[in-house]
């Protein structure tokens, strides 16, 4: 939707969202059948988009591998469809609840009713997950949705709006785009739901203007997520087991490895088995297809100035590759940084690019506590094989999710929540969780023709009382 020259911006939203709002009292809730027609639908025009999907990307990227793009944006969106059409019918069901002899007799079930219009706020990062998957669970769950993408991938726009526009109807599912004023009107607006996903700074602004019309929201934040090295990790091991997750998208991803903490004197030959490692996997970047830019100078700008204050207050960089990068392309490296402390950028901001700080420890007691001493992160990355320490920080650290010898793909868990905590976000999207964050549990009582509720009505005397004193208090 682009809004007409002459027409208030938040009153063009207001406008939209009160046509979908008159359309779904209209129609009611659509039944299974339709839900999935529509599922269905969208997963057809997202294979026959593909092409389309990665040559956008690349473009508002500057460069983007096609398979990166196909990994994290298109096929995550197919998976998370196929799980849907399977499961929807079991999540629709309507489940019965225990009435308890108070209430006896009486039938108590649970209905799980569609919200009715949820907004959907999108990052630059992964433009397609992150506006298609959340969609996907909206439909689900029988809502209708209006969409706000990033204005920093106009290419990628184009092409959404056109699969969507060919798939449904602005009363049904609407495309917004614009900047800061967009972005601000959209999140005031009266949604049933709100989902919003990017950075801690911007998502409390959400919350606030959400919080003016009691519309719950589900906060997908970020943070800075550690690697936690244990002392019986072989550090290849480790590296091998995390580079994918910090190189996919050049870092930029809400769940990247933020910072990598290992035990004291480990420093040098991590930073050492991380180049080798990364040498194999994309040598030099400049040409290499595998490897992607900055989405745009400003925030390639940014990286740059982050990684300049930690080299100002004494910090060591040590890059994995030493080649010339061409001017403009915003290829960067990722950019080892040892010998950081707090009074740095890089280890009080959420890095979201290609820069990994290192921080060594001198227990396993004081990494944890160097964890539990900062916010809450989103994912926490646990690198270790014995069953005793891993068992250790999964109980005594809090994160949105973890991995065990491993980063970053517990996200594509299709049969699980996925959700931060604080600082870090709040709510769950993804799987069952999603399909019952869109939906209203609605508990029905129901009687039949037998009405032992005027057993407690007034007047009340000696026999109501002992009844309560025999069954219930005691």
């Amino acid at each position: 939707m682009n809004m007409p020259a002459n027409l208030d911006v938040g009153q063009g939203l207001k406008q939209l969202l009160a046509r979908q709002k008159t359309s779904f009292r209209e129609q009611g809730a659509p039944s299974r059948q339709q839900r999935e027609a529509q599922l269905i639908a969208l997963k057809q025009a997202l294979l026959s988009h593909q092409q389309a999907i990665v040559e956008a990307l690349n473009a508002d990227y500057g460069h983007r591998s096609p398979d990166d793009s196909r990994i994290s944006d298109i096929m995550p969106c197919v998976n998370n469809i196929n799980y849907t059409l399977k499961k929807l019918k079991g999540w629709m069901k309507p489940s019965r609840r225990h009435a308890g002899i108070l209430l006896a007799p009486a039938k108590v079930q649970v209905q799980y009713q569609p919200l009715g219009i949820v907004g959907i706020i999108v990052p630059w990062n992964f433009p397609v997950m992150l506006s298609i998957g959340p969609l996907i669970t909206a439909l689900a769950a029988g809502n209708r949705a209006m969409i706000k993408l990033s204005e920093f991938t106009p290419e990628t726009n184009k092409v959404l709006k056109q699969m969507l526009a060919g798939l449904f109807d602005e009363t049904q599912v609407a495309v917004v785009e614009g900047e800061a004023e967009v972005a601000a009107a959209f999140s005031a607006l009266p949604f049933d739901h709100m989902l919003f996903t990017g950075s801690t700074t911007v998502g409390r602004h959400v919350m606030r203007a959400a919080a003016d019309n009691l519309t719950p929201v589900t906060l997908e934040l970020g943070g800075k997520s550690p690697v936690i090295i244990a002392p019986d990790m072989p550090l290849d091991t480790a590296v091998e087991r995390m580079i994918y997750g910090k190189c996919l998208n050049a870092g930029q991803i809400c769940v990247a490895p933020d910072y990598v903490l290992l035990p004291k004197g480990q420093s040098q030959a991590f930073v050492q088995a991380f180049i080798n490692r990364f040498t194999q996997m994309y040598g030099e970047i400049g040409q290499n297809p595998d490897y992607g830019a900055i989405i745009n100078q400003r925030q390639f700008d940014r990286l740059q100035a982050v990684l300049q204050d930690a080299i100002d207050q004494g910090a060591k960089v040590t890059p994995t590759s030493t080649e010339t990068m061409t001017p403009g392309s915003r290829k960067l490296p990722v950019q080892l940084i040892t010998g950081v402390n707090e009074q740095m950028k890089v280890m009080q901001e959420e890095i979201f690019g290609p820069l990994l700080p290192i921080v060594e420890y001198d227990s396993l007691g004081s990494a944890i506590e160097y964890v539990n001493d900062r916010p809450r992160p989103l994912a926490l990355y646990i690198m270790s094989f014995d069953a005793g320490t891993q068992q250790r920080l999964l109980e005594h650290t809090h994160s949105g999710g973890v991995c065990i010898n491993e980063t970053v793909f517990h996200v594509a868990a299709d049969d699980a929540p996925f959700g931060g905590i604080g600082p870090s976000g709040m709510g769950h999207y993804h799987g069952k969780e999603g399909f019952l964050t869109m939906s209203h549990a609605k508990t029905i009582l129901s009687r039949g023709r037998l009405n032992t509720g005027k057993l407690v009505h007034p007047p009340y005397g000696k026999a109501i009382q002992q009844l309560l004193m025999k069954l219930f208090l005691r």
